[in-house]
């Protein structure tokens, strides 16, 4: 049980982190207000790390950006550690 609970909302993380880009990319094309960059940030070491970094490399939007093409994936390392820290654990 424990393990579809945390593969549901990593689905789910990661469906808000593409959708959140996407949302991004399309404001900044529309010269609209835009998601702030800690939102996306957040959304990241919430979980959507792997979804959020991909996303922006398909949409190439923040790509120039070191805070996230350096950031991102340094969030997404510390996860994996994470989770297979607590998995020889558990």
């Amino acid at each position: 049980m424990p393990q579809q609970l945390l593969t549901a909302y990593l689905c789910l993380i990661s469906l808000i982190a593409v959708l959140t880009a996407v949302s991004d990319k399309r404001r900044a094309e529309r010269r609209r207000y835009r998601v702030p960059e800690r939102t996306l940030l957040l959304i990241s070491a919430l979980g959507g790390s792997a979804a959020m970094f991909l996303t922006l490399l398909a949409i190439r939007h923040k790509t120039r950006r070191k805070k996230f093409m350096i950031g991102i994936p340094a969030i997404l390392l510390a996860q994996i550690s994470v989770f297979f820290f607590l998995a020889r654990w558990f």
